[in-house]
């Protein structure tokens, strides 16, 4: 394993074989989410992505909060002028949505507000048994306005959704499993061991495969059916013409363990 954190910083990364290690680390603030935690947040994704070393990617914070929201502190001046004209949210929030390979959250604590939304622009959220997801921007006299109102109901249905961002309570981790916005829910001390661990598989995997069916999933929201069928099935041929293709068909029907080149 290895490390890097300079003096600064709002995040840690590591690596650990072929997965990247992201840690928001803003204790005091229970790492509420400002500009020089997302801006280096993106650096860190598209550094991972970047690696052809690095397969999957897992993003944590602390056994107390994942992440309490964004940074109240910082924006409660902000007007229209400094939302808008500054490109609030969409200029460094985004960066997570332009990464091809999988994110997996490993949430902790408590994960509010653009917390919230930043575990849902991962891939797929691993939750420990104590951990607590809500979107209470209503109390703030705003609302949800990093994809929480788009996710959500994407996620868990217009009925949970509304109940959900309308009152701004806490969802517990098995009421968020049950809904379908988290993919697993473990022991509190097993978290980012589960999350890693599902990495390490993800990224055994021919990683032509992994990113073109992580294009293909986003695709599904994005699109009509129909367009969608049709991009799956253009990325689906497509993968013939990769080496994993002929070495994973190979070894299945010699009956071994593919050995995959992740190209």
């Amino acid at each position: 394993m290895s490390q890097s954190q300079p003096e600064t910083a709002c995040i840690q990364t590591e690596t650990h074989g072929r997965v990247g290690l992201i840690r928001l680390d803003r204790p005091k603030q229970l790492n509420a989410l400002n500009d020089a935690l997302m801006d280096q947040l993106g650096d860190a994704l598209l550094m991972f992505d970047r690696n052809p070393d690095i397969g999957a990617i897992v993003l944590t914070g602390s056994a107390r909060a994942f992440a309490a929201g964004a940074d109240i502190a910082a924006m409660s001046d902000y007007d229209f002028v400094d939302a808008y004209g500054n490109d609030f949210i969409t200029r460094n929030w985004e960066t997570i949505t332009r990464i091809r390979k999988p994110i997996i959250a490993a949430v902790e604590g408590v994960a509010l507000g653009g917390g919230c939304e930043l575990a849902m622009m991962c891939d797929l959220i691993i939750a420990a048994d104590s951990a607590r997801f809500a979107q209470p921007e209503i109390k703030l006299g705003i609302m949800p306005g990093a994809g929480g109102t788009q996710r959500l109901p994407r996620a868990v249905g217009k009925a949970k959704a509304m109940d959900w961002m309308l009152t701004g309570r806490l969802i517990d981790a098995h009421e968020a499993e049950r809904a379908g916005l988290v993919s697993r829910v473990v022991p509190a001390e097993e978290t980012l061991p589960t999350a890693l661990q599902v990495a390490a598989e993800i990224a055994a995997m021919p990683l032509m495969a992994v990113i073109a069916l992580k294009e293909s999933v986003q695709r599904a929201f994005e699109a009509p059916l129909a367009e969608g069928l049709r991009f799956e099935r253009r990325l689906f041929h497509g993968l013939f013409a990769t080496e994993d293709q002929k070495e994973g068909m190979r070894a299945f029907l010699e009956k071994r363990p593919a050995s995959f080149k992740h190209r």
